[in-house]
């Protein structure tokens, strides 16, 4: 059953998708001062009010992208070789980037939603929703796709659009 929050996300979504990807594009072309140094105190409420194991949207809909150094330290996990990790679960993508097969995550618990390889995840996943890994305007285009996936990322942009003027 869908809790209360990916309800909410669910329902706002359709509502606010354009304006909030217009308001990254916005944010991206006319950075406004003081944006960086705000995104840590807006990841800080975001994260008060945002559940990951009560969503799990990013490992059900969403694969990550996995690196050579993904590839090798999973691979040594499961006692495989790195070729036989990549045949058996991941897949190239339009990109030419290596992707999981399937969605949901091979590798996401679907009773608890948590991710049975957490410590060794790709580095990517580690890295999700990448709030603010760079500067904000270094992952607009990021953003402007997981607001369709992540309510961390809906609600960031949610309480940027509150407190920067956008015309």
């Amino acid at each position: 059953m869908l809790n209360t929050q990916l309800r909410s996300f669910k329902r706002k979504l359709p509502l606010f998708r354009k304006p909030f990807r217009r308001f990254i594009n916005y944010i991206d072309n006319n950075s406004p001062k003081g944006l960086d140094p705000l995104l840590p105190e807006l990841e800080k409420e975001v994260w008060a009010e945002v559940d990951c194991l009560s969503c799990a949207n990013c490992c059900k809909k969403m694969t990550p992208t996995f690196t050579s150094k993904d590839i090798k330290r999973i691979a040594a996990h499961f006692n495989q070789s790195p070729a036989e990790f990549t045949e058996k679960w991941l897949t190239k993508d339009t990109d030419g980037d290596l992707v999981n097969v399937k969605r949901p995550c091979q590798f996401l618990n679907l009773s608890d939603n948590k991710c049975s390889i957490y410590e060794i995840r790709p580095a990517d996943c580690a890295g999700f929703p990448h709030l603010t890994k760079k500067k904000w305007s270094e992952y607009a285009d990021t953003h402007k796709q997981n607001i369709d996936y992540c309510p961390a990322t809906f609600k960031m942009v949610e309480k940027m659009a509150a407190r920067i003027e956008f015309k």
